[in-house]
């Protein structure tokens, strides 16, 4: 009896682009989120099968996630392509792109980006941005990914091979209380080991409070979070009704919520704000980072400026 020969179809372009992103961010639920058009996971989980099913192969792996020797092989070999359409895209529309993704925590992007990108319009007049929020290792990742141009964030390490840096700005932290408080300096809070006032701070996982825990323990000092918020103006807002004292920083953009005055930290490390990138600086990439250097040079004068008027911030 014969055996009727199997026939399988070509691939499929579209599974191929939905494999790749499915490969590069590791799951299908996260290329989800990472697609750049509108498309539902169940869909993209029923389109991976059918290009499993015409290679007649597994492609990876779904729990823990893992790419196959078929699926690696296949990622190799896409991954090329369309990692460069948006290049391609650009180079096709008339020469250098006047697009840049740019990856920040939610403070800069919010409360200095506009600034910058004000400045680099003025020379480059179609600029074209895109913003991304995260914290150093998550944006080292995505620069290494190509997913962005450039980073501005606090550096709390060195950055891996493949990635430049450049230092931009150190900024005091503060502690923030109300104007009414009968504490002065931070020796009236530390004459003790262990501080029994209420402490108004950001999630542990942020830079800010990594960085203030660091001069607490080599201060000697246990103080422990009484209330965990998500910025630093809603600790001011809590700090100036009484609520206890809120983590801050020196900030010559933007003014303090009335009712608080803010308590120098002196000793404790400062943050470290730099510019993380890949390869050359030419192009847009050049400008933007000018335009990053430009912002930061008149945060330095108003720092300077402030420091002179009040004499507390050395």
């Amino acid at each position: 009896m014969l055996r009727r020969r199997r026939t399988f179809l070509p691939m499929n372009i579209h599974h191929l682009e939905l494999f790749y992103y499915v490969a590069k961010h590791e799951g299908i639920s996260n290329a989800v989120r990472k697609i750049p058009y509108g498309i539902q996971q169940p869909a993209v989980s029923a389109q991976i099968a059918l290009l499993e099913e015409r290679l007649d192969a597994t492609l990876f792996h779904r729990r823990p996630f893992e790419l196959t020797e078929t699926g690696q092989t296949l990622y190799e070999f896409v991954e090329p392509f369309f990692s460069k359409l948006n290049k391609m895209a650009d180079d096709l529309r008339g020469g250098e792109s006047q697009r840049i993704r740019v990856g920040a925590s939610h403070i800069i992007l919010s409360d200095h980006m506009p600034v910058i990108m004000e400045k680099v319009r003025e020379d480059r007049p179609d600029l074209r941005v895109s913003l991304r929020p995260g914290h150093q290792p998550a944006l080292e990742t995505a620069l290494l990914a190509r997913e962005i141009d450039v980073a501005v964030t606090v550096l709390e390490q060195e950055p891996p091979p493949g990635i430049e840096a450049r230092s931009l700005l150190e900024i005091p932290l503060v502690l923030v209380a109300r104007r009414s408080s009968k504490i002065g300096s931070v020796d009236d809070l530390f004459e003790t080991q262990k501080i029994t006032e209420p402490l108004i701070c950001l999630p542990a996982d942020e830079p800010v409070t990594k960085i203030f825990r660091t001069g607490l323990a080599d201060a000697g000092v246990d103080w422990h979070t009484t209330l965990e918020v998500n910025s630093f103006d809603l600790a001011e807002k809590l700090a100036a009704k009484g609520f206890g004292f809120g983590i801050g920083i020196v900030s010559p953009s933007s003014k303090r919520v009335p009712g608080v005055r803010a308590i120098p930290l002196p000793g404790f490390p400062a943050l470290k704000i730099g510019v993380l990138w890949q390869g050359k600086l030419k192009g847009l990439l050049k400008t933007f980072v000018e335009g990053i250097e430009w912002h930061v040079g008149n945060l330095k004068q108003m720092l300077a400026d402030e420091a002179q008027a009040t004499g507390k911030i050395g």
